[in-house]
């Protein structure tokens, strides 16, 4: 079976369109505005089918009236796993909008969402980014079997288009990526597996040149 690709979208706080919501008297906050945008090629030159996003938006709605928490971190985590420690806002429904899948925010009383309301409330334009997982043809970038895992709240970058696609996503998408990730990661404590690991790249890298 073919491994899904970890996708990550960056918009910022104008591209999503971000509107900052007061409700229950001032005690919640939300944002709301575009998640993924459909059928056009983002800033990560892949194009998201429109029909791709509205089954992957119908699938979270279908998670979060069952009950699931879909929970978002704040800037950007390494992974399709939620880390708590980082947990801002609950994704508490998406819908569609044209080609654009939309989804609303709540800012949570977490040590996370403290610093997200404090940002929002001084008028700090946070943009979001959305988590998931697909297939990318290669060359079109046209993405399949595509699954939103969740959205996250990151930080307005200085210019529209200026957020670099992560290192760590490329390896995670590449030819062996997650399988040199794993390793990467059980090395961690070990010294001597560590020098062989470095050396075992170091040659694989020299008969690349």
């Amino acid at each position: 079976m073919r491994k899904l690709n970890f996708l990550r979208e960056h918009l910022t706080f104008d591209q999503a369109k971000v509107v900052v919501e007061n409700a229950n008297e001032g005690k919640d906050l939300y944002m709301k505005g575009i998640c993924i945008q459909g059928g056009v090629r983002n800033a990560n030159q892949r194009v998201y089918p429109v029909n791709e996003i509205g089954r992957a938006v119908k699938t979270l709605n279908e998670q979060i009236s069952g009950g699931y928490s879909v929970l978002g971190e704040v800037d950007h985590p390494e992974g399709l796993n939620i880390n708590l420690d980082r947990v801002c806002h609950m994704v508490t429904e998406m819908w569609m909008d044209g080609p654009n899948g939309y989804g609303k925010l709540k800012i949570l009383p977490t040590p996370m969402g403290q610093l997200v309301r404090t940002m929002l409330e001084s008028d700090c334009k946070l943009g979001v980014s959305s988590r998931g997982s697909g297939n990318v043809v290669e060359g079109s970038g046209e993405v399949s079997d595509f699954e939103i895992i969740t959205v996250d709240v990151v930080a307005q970058p200085s210019a529209p288009g200026a957020y670099p696609t992560p290192i760590y996503e490329h390896l995670m998408n590449a030819r062996g990526g997650y399988k040199a990730y794993e390793l990467a990661q059980a090395t961690k404590e070990d010294t001597k597996a560590q020098r062989y690991l470095k050396e075992s790249l170091v040659n694989i890298i020299n008969r690349l040149q």
